[in-house]
């Protein structure tokens, strides 16, 4: 490795390279050189270790990025979810879905039941997996997203619609725990088209298909909305009590046992 007569301070070294977008290397650079002196890298070693870790350090950086941009929010891992808590469960299907390859499909998945029988646990997991494997990911309640939806301006809606259905996963959480009109209906149903046969939706709800003019009433597109959401789509359908109803129980006998 050939030394330079009037070596450029490593101040002033680190502030080029990260002009030139070299953050990584900036700011490891009293180590990188360190280890190429001691190490006497020649100069094509340099440039490969240079590129790795810049690489590296870009790679880690999308994934943060992607992860924050996603809003998949705090989750309990697939290891701690209890199979044998579900009175009824599809475990061959949630464990295909796992595998992502219902996304390269472009196939929808939509999980079916009550309240804390572990939708939104299953559902977060396989978006983080998801964001993992490189699949641009959004999750977003039903709310959420239909309020966002809602605007006066026929542009910026045109414009949120194209944004939703860019994604490669669009994950929809608690669909049913609200009643909406007739208009959200509609919006739903243009998010649901835009991505027919293109991208994949990842639904949770807790209510049945034939309940869902209770969540939309007046709506005349929901047999035409259900017709594309579940055209090439997997739907399972969880059965029993409340896992966190099961948790607070257990939790309360715990306190009583130790006041005794």
């Amino acid at each position: 490795m050939m030394n330079s007569q009037n070596p450029t301070p490593t101040s002033e070294l680190s502030l080029q390279l990260r002009h030139l977008g070299l953050r990584a290397t900036a700011a490891g650079l009293e180590d990188f050189l360190a280890r190429a002196i001691k190490s006497q890298w020649p100069a094509r070693t340099v440039i490969e270790e240079l590129s790795r870790v810049e690489h590296s350090d870009r790679a880690e950086r999308s994934l943060k990025r992607r992860l924050r941009l996603a809003h998949i929010g705090r989750f309990k891992p697939m290891a701690d979810f209890d199979w044998n808590w579900p009175g009824k469960i599809d475990r061959d299907i949630i464990s295909r879905a796992l595998t992502l390859d219902f996304i390269k499909e472009a196939r929808n998945l939509i999980l079916i039941g009550a309240n804390g029988l572990g939708k939104t646990m299953i559902a977060r997991n396989i978006a983080h997996d998801a964001v993992l494997a490189g699949y641009s990911v959004l999750f977003r309640s039903a709310s959420e997203l239909l309020d966002d939806l809602q605007s006066d301006s026929p542009h910026l809606q045109r414009r949120k619609l194209k944004a939703y259905a860019r994604y490669h996963l669009l994950c929809i959480d608690e669909l049913g725990y609200l009643s909406y009109d007739n208009h959200a209906a509609d919006l739903l149903y243009e998010v649901v088209n835009r991505r027919y046969e293109r991208r994949s939706v990842l639904v949770t709800t807790n209510r049945s298909f034939k309940e869902w003019n209770e969540v939309f009433p007046n709506a005349t597109c929901i047999a035409t909305l259900l017709d594309r959401l579940t055209h090439h789509a997997d739907v399972t359908v969880l059965e029993g009590q409340s896992y966190r109803v099961h948790e607070s129980e257990q939790e309360i006998a715990a306190r009583r046992k130790k006041k005794k």
